[in-house]
């Protein structure tokens, strides 16, 4: 990509910073000017700065403490967020119709307040792109975003001859993040450090579509040129290992955390009815089936309850499995779905702003993990809002050691997600406390913080630096 479609480029100023040792400049095929900057990161993130995306919040809560330990973050990322102007930040589109589309619709979105201005303006773009679209569709069946790579791979090439980033950093979601990381570390030898948040790969079977075996092809690629790659829990990085062995000592398991927000202006009080407040989306195997049948069996024993029970539900479209439940569930009131919250022009709330704020208000906060082998190797980022928030968790787990540990040492409540009977008891038990106005904090104030994950894999990173045999210039 050209340098004058790079938008506004910030100056170049920085400092270096020691970790028991200097991360230096190093030595590649990229021509060096004489600069002062030695931690220039290019970060690769489609879905930065996103708003209310768990692959948005991951990385975006890691940048203050980037900056605070003297990196420069330059990151790429595709139009669906905000653009950021603190850091120097480009948005590139995907180049094919079915990720363009998929990206100006949330483009429109956040800039197009007339829902009609802004269906017709997408219907014209669609009925104008339909037949590429189609042939798309038909044959490549990979990731809507699976074209992005080669903008932000542009982008990149670009970046790395203007900016010499010292490291690049690729972070999911999609993983055309990862494919551009990987194409730029290869062709100019830059340290590579890939987080992955989702399992790429489904444990224990052979990848069958095509978007599966790219994955996989992907996963090997990361596993034997990436310097550095981390899971988010410790069985996604025995799995991936076992897979990959030549991955070796370069793989690390490392819970991301969030940034703790504000103190809510609007502090918890009891009020007349038991909120449980439900934050996320759901999909067939991630939905409020069993949670339902459990809260028709607590209701059923004491028909007053169905006046104070009250399940909130806020997030993307509901899932056709949660939708049944619903439309079959006897107590029409107790269960109220809200959609997704997004930017307030009238407040100027961000949507994650409103969402901190009804954590806050809530009784209780439900936590779906979800139903496949997926969730044995992935904890909902959703959990480390929830931790900081302060109000009590009710868990339905999977088979995932990992997280019911980090809850129960929390003092909050866990079953298995499949258990109708125990989800049932449970309820019982948080209405029997709530009643009584004795619902209690957490135990222990959260750990999991943005800070700690990033001090972490600065070290990392410096490391990385050093084994590549960067030298001062």
């Amino acid at each position: 990509m050209p340098e004058d479609n790079l938008l506004n480029p910030a100056s170049d100023n920085g400092r270096s910073i020691n970790l028991s040792g200097e991360c230096n400049k190093r030595e590649d095929t990229v021509s060096r000017p004489e600069r002062k900057d030695d931690q220039t990161w290019l970060i690769i993130s489609n879905s930065f700065n996103m708003d209310g995306r768990a692959a948005s919040q991951t990385i975006t809560d890691k940048i203050p403490h980037l900056i605070k330990l003297g990196v420069k973050p330059i990151v790429v990322s595709t139009l669906t967020g905000e653009k950021d102007r603190d850091i120097e930040h480009y948005q590139i589109p995907p180049l094919t119709p079915v990720g363009l589309r998929f990206d100006l619709r949330h483009f429109m979105r956040q800039r197009i307040r007339n829902k009609f201005l802004r269906r017709l303006l997408l219907g014209s773009l669609s009925l104008l792109i339909l037949p590429f679209y189609v042939l798309e569709k038909a044959f490549i069946r990979q990731e809507s975003q699976w074209s992005w790579f080669i903008s932000a791979y542009l982008a990149g090439v670009s970046i790395i001859k203007k900016k010499q980033p010292v490291l690049i950093y690729s972070t999911g979601g999609p993983n055309s993040a990862h494919f551009a990381a990987y194409l730029l570390t290869r062709r100019y030898r830059i340290p590579w450090l890939a987080e992955i948040h989702d399992p790429m790969v489904a444990y224990n079977r052979l990848p069958a579509t095509q978007r599966e075996r790219f994955a996989f092809w992907l996963e090997g690629k990361i596993c034997r040129h990436a310097d550095v790659v981390w899971w988010f829990t410790e069985e996604a990085l025995s799995r991936a290992k076992s897979r990959h062995p030549e991955l070796g000592s370069r793989g690390h398991s490392l819970i991301p955390g969030a940034e703790p927000p504000p103190q809510s202006s609007v502090p918890y009080a009891r009020g007349k009815e038991l909120i449980i407040s439900h934050f996320g989306s759901l999909s067939k195997t991630r939905n409020l089936k069993i949670f339902l049948e459990a809260l028709q069996k607590v209701i059923d024993r004491d028909p007053a309850r169905r006046e104070v029970l009250r399940l909130h539900i806020y997030g993307g479209k509901l899932d056709a499995v949660s939708a049944e439940s619903i439309k079959e569930f006897p107590y029409k009131e107790a269960v109220i779905a809200h959609g997704r919250i997004e930017y307030n022009p009238e407040t100027g709330e961000s949507g994650r702003e409103q969402v901190l704020r009804l954590m806050h208000l809530s009784d209780c906060l439900l936590l779906l993990h979800g139903s496949d082998h997926y969730c044995e190797e992935y904890i909902p980022s959703k959990l480390y809002e929830y931790f900081f928030v302060g109000r009590p968790i009710f868990a339905l787990v999977w088979h995932n050691n990992e997280i019911e540990r980090m809850l129960r040492e929390m003092g909050h409540r866990v079953v298995q997600s499949d258990d109708v009977g125990a989800i049932a008891e449970t309820l019982d038990d948080l209405y029997s406390h709530w009643a009584h106005n004795d619902l209690p904090p957490p135990e222990k104030p959260s750990p999991y913080t943005a800070e700690a994950a990033v001090k972490t894999l600065y070290g990392w990173a410096c490391q990385a630096i050093s084994r590549r045999g960067v030298k001062d210039m």
